[in-house]
């Protein structure tokens, strides 16, 4: 770090650079990007690509007091670069470092914390509202992506700016990616925007036409009246106080109609790269006294080659070589990642059955979809980033005899509650959902952590709930879920499975039945039931292996958060003299309160341990095993409340836990 950026610790740094000075910096941020991502890994592409738009906008607007507003919000590294948070930058995404999205809690120059697509606008436009019930004059900016336009809420919040306030800033930051190529109509509404023909061939015959013409002016309004919206880069033109007007009095293309028609004034398409173009535009956006949008043209890896050339694999990344663009190749006989096994299962299944689909929001490669929409294209749907859709289309397609597959992490399936009860479980429908992400997204934090799914599933009926213990058994789940006539979920980590060889044939699993893997020995000595459920089960046995003789320690794998096996869970509940659950959930209706419950019900008054996640929001860290370590969630902290602490009864008012 140095030159300019080491001499800016606060945004109002910003304004005292001189356009040259600002094209600088924008080269030293994306040094710095570059060479600091490789060591922590992060959203490299988005933030190489809003380096001039978010420098502009510091240029042009004065945070705290102005109020940015970021769609998903990891798109704000040169935001955080730029507001005195610069010296811990080298630690983002680390512990104790700088959260990789937006945290309030974290700056007041952010305004609005984020992680999952589609607020922007709504919230933005609430600030709005509020801003104008109290006769504030701050201004409020949102950015958007073109993919937070396949996100239902974004049209909501859109539907309503007109008639809510008279000023309102959209920027509209179109790289033609979330995280995968966009898909959909949408996409291909904004394509034709930046494809017109006009707009093309003002762009390739410019230099003829600005020969014939004997002023540079006169060529602006010309080009103005041509299907192309505000085209200054393209002419060289400055950006004057009103846009080029068309000829129907509307600023903006023809295919501007969607804001247009929605009361909101739109400019673009614009070169997001240009920084002089930039920070004109935006001025005149502060200056507009009706809801105004600008169409921001920006290239995802904006400045370095290796992210350019691979936009999907450098959206959000782990540590690589700066200089090749390189990631750590896996050692040989590394575990396949849970992802990678799901896909390969999903396609073998595919191949057996023809009534089983793949369906993703806009996560192919994340989930593991990848592979099936290589192998089998036809069996493949990619409905952009829009959750409730999509579980609403896989009702829909199951009503018509076929298997559903719903490939969508943990925290997104969040936002489809509603229609995974009204829609799929009220009709019973054989929808299956492949919930990656369950539990901890270590780097990423609380907007990305899992651990809220068997809560929210455990109270809705006609489903049934599944979490594997390693990749054969998620096969096995898998291979049982396309057998069912009713909706299914299985949930499942992020990162490395188990190693374990998966079988080449999935059997049929009783539905509500656990796998006793080891029974109590009966050795005379204490007995401990050890439940643990899905990844949890390699901590439990490793719980069991350092009690060692001077216990006689039972091992069951749940299978099952719903329904539970109330026959197993009674027996040992009643045979032991402990029992321990163990989950990668937050405890507070998790599946030891499911447990807890059961004891309750049966007046079993067996001390109950469970091991899970406390009811607040956990943040981000290096790794799972740095938050696992720090709230209890390891063997060795089970193990020494079994040996040093009496455990209450379940029916008592507090259990026990392995949290501290």
């Amino acid at each position: 770090m140095g030159g300019y950026l080491e001499m800016i610790s606060e945004p109002s740094h910003v304004k005292k650079l001189t356009e040259a000075q600002l094209e600088e910096l924008a080269r030293e941020v994306r040094a710095e990007l570059i060479s600091t991502l490789a060591k922590t890994g992060g959203h490299l592409g988005p933030n190489l690509g809003v380096v001039e738009l978010t420098i502009a906008m510091h240029k042009v607007f004065s945070t705290p007091a102005d109020k940015f507003v970021w769609d998903v919000s990891h798109q704000c590294y040169v935001h955080k670069l730029l507001t005195g948070r610069k010296e811990n930058f080298s630690r983002i995404r680390q512990s104790g470092g700088l959260n990789g999205f937006a945290l309030r809690t974290e700056s007041e120059h952010d305004s609005y914390g984020a992680g999952h697509a589609g607020t922007a606008l709504s919230a933005a436009l609430g600030m709005c509202a509020a801003r104008d019930q109290r006769e504030g004059d701050e201004n409020v900016v949102c950015v958007f992506g073109d993919a937070a336009l396949t996100n239902g809420i974004s049209f909501e919040a859109l539907n309503n700016i007109e008639h809510t306030t008279k000023k309102f800033i959209g920027i509209l930051n179109d790289n033609e990616w979330s995280i995968d190529k966009n898909v959909g109509a949408i996409s291909k509404y904004l394509n034709k925007i930046i494809a017109n023909p006009s707009y093309n061939r003002l762009h390739d015959d410019l230099a003829s036409l600005v020969k014939k013409l004997p002023k540079g002016d006169f060529a602006v309004r010309l080009g103005s009246r041509a299907e192309g919206a505000l085209k200054a880069e393209v002419t060289g033109s400055s950006l004057a106080h009103e846009p080029p007007v068309l000829a129907d009095g509307r600023g903006g293309t023809a295919s501007s109609v969607l804001f247009e028609e929605l009361g909101i004034r739109y400019i673009g398409p614009l070169d997001g790269h240009n920084l002089p173009l930039m920070i004109k535009s935006l001025q005149y956006a502060k200056d507009c006294d009706h809801p105004v949008v600008l169409h921001v043209l920006t290239k995802k890896g904006k400045g370095y080659n290796a992210a350019l050339k691979q936009p999907e694999k450098f959206h959000g990344l782990g540590p690589y070589n700066a200089e090749t663009g390189e990631t750590p190749s896996s050692k040989p006989g590394t575990a396949p990642n849970w992802q990678d096994v799901f896909g390969e299962q999903l396609v073998k299944l595919c191949g057996r059955d023809s009534k089983l689909v793949g369906i993703t929001a806009a996560m192919p490669s994340g989930t593991g979809l990848k592979r099936l929409r290589d192998e089998m294209p036809e069996r493949y749907f990619d409905v952009g980033i829009a959750e409730e859709h999509a579980v609403i289309f896989a009702a829909g397609m199951a009503t018509m005899d076929f298997r559903p597959v719903v490939a969508i992490y943990s925290t997104f399936l969040q936002r489809a509650f509603d229609c995974i009860i009204h829609d799929v479980a009220l009709q019973d429908l054989p929808v299956i959902f492949c919930m990656d992400r369950a539990g901890l997204s270590a780097n990423d934090g609380p907007t990305h952590h899992g651990l809220f799914d068997i809560s929210y599933l455990t109270c809705v009926p006609n489903i049934i709930a599944m979490a594997p213990r390693n990749e054969d058994e998620l096969a096995d789940m898998m291979f049982t879920a396309s057998r069912q006539s009713h909706p299914v979920f299985i949930r499942y980590p992020r990162g490395l499975a188990e190693g374990v060889k998966i079988k080449e044939e999935p059997v049929m699993l009783e539905i509500g039945k656990a796998e006793v893997v080891k029974n109590f020995s009966g050795n005379g000595k204490r007995k401990v039931a050890f439940f643990g459920l899905g990844p949890m089960f390699s901590v439990a046995q490793e719980a069991a292996d350092e009690l060692g003789e001077d216990f006689d320690c039972a091992l069951i794998d749940p299978r099952f958060t719903k329904p539970i096996d109330k026959a197993v869970t009674e027996y040992f509940a009643k045979t032991a003299d402990t029992v321990v659950t163990l989950e990668d959930h937050a405890l507070a209706g998790g599946y030891g309160s499911l447990v807890a419950e059961l004891l309750v019900e049966k007046a079993i008054h067996t001390p109950l341990l469970r091991v899970g996640w406390p009811d607040q929001f956990i943040e981000h860290a290096s790794s799972v095993g740095e938050l696992r370590e720090k709230y209890g969630l390891t063997s060795a902290r089970v193990v020494a409340q079994i040996k040093g602490k009496s455990t209450k009864s379940a029916s008592g008012s507090s259990n026990e836990s392995a949290v501290a």
